[in-house]
């Protein structure tokens, strides 16, 4: 893609986050786009958020399941920016309006106490890095209509990001291995989904260190105190205003996240 389509197909997605109204598959307008556009539209996004004054706090993983994989027609996950607005509280309602047709999935989420840049980031380095683990409940979102996405469509995207919401028990990752953490998901008392960690890639310190060598290939590095979302444990779950969803953790205590339907506070 040439630098003025790359702009002009971020400026569509940072309008349908101001508008609410979803565009249509950038991958059935830019037929000849590849991945690394699709990644040079995402950095368009995010350099606007940042010069409008938000901050980068992480990194969120995707296609981790071999399923989503093979669905999807690619074979390696892919990743997108966490920022400061998109962090809510738990058990705190958080505003329907911010979101166009979320999903909700759980996620082991890694704070990291040291630097992490490939290439060459092994497992045993991304576990090294890691301070602690939560977990965590991301609410993932598409601006593209009807979920119609290719792999093209979701980098551009930013990863389908839209939310974080992360538990308040932090857990040292030489307590437990994340591979055999189970997970309930309820929504509204009923229960929704269950996996175990082993669904991320085998091990979610796999996906930590898959990420760091993924952004080293451009230069860039993990940064201590950021959070990094390793995967989905479960199939994402529809989402809508009144909605409750617990994700309980064994071992790691468990996270809430609560919809409203109004503005946020």
């Amino acid at each position: 893609m040439k630098p003025a389509e790359v702009r002009k197909a971020a400026a569509a997605l940072l309008g349908a986050y101001k508008t609410g109204t979803p565009i249509p598959p950038l991958s059935e307008i830019y037929t000849d786009a590849t991945i690394a556009d699709a990644y040079r539209i995402q950095q368009e996004q995010v350099r606007s958020w940042t010069e409008a004054g938000d901050v980068v706090r992480g990194h969120k993983i995707g296609l981790v399941s071999v399923a989503i994989q093979r669905q999807m027609g690619v074979y390696e996950p892919d990743y997108g920016h966490l920022t400061a607005r998109m962090f809510h509280l738990e058990h705190q309602p958080i505003s329907a309006q911010s979101f166009i047709q979320p999903q909700i999935e759980p996620e082991i989420a890694f704070v990291l106490k040291s630097p992490l840049q490939g290439p060459g980031v092994t497992v045993a380095d991304a576990a090294q890095a890691v301070e602690f683990m939560q977990p965590a409940l991301e609410i993932v979102d598409s601006r593209i209509q009807d979920w119609r996405i290719s792999i093209v469509d979701t980098i551009a995207d930013n990863a389908s990001s839209g939310g974080v919401i992360l538990g308040g028990t932090p857990i040292s990752p030489a307590d437990v291995d994340p591979r055999s953490i189970s997970c309930a998901m309820v929504k509204n008392g009923t229960l929704a989904e269950t996996g175990t960690g082993a669904a991320v890639l085998g091990n979610p310190f796999t996906s930590l260190a898959w990420l760091a060598n993924a952004i080293g290939s451009l230069g860039a590095s993990l940064k201590p105190g950021h959070v990094v979302l390793s995967g989905s444990i479960t199939r994402a779950i529809p989402i809508a205003p009144g909605d409750s969803v617990t994700a309980d953790f064994a071992g790691m205590g468990s996270v809430t996240a609560v919809l409203s339907g109004g503005s946020q506070e």
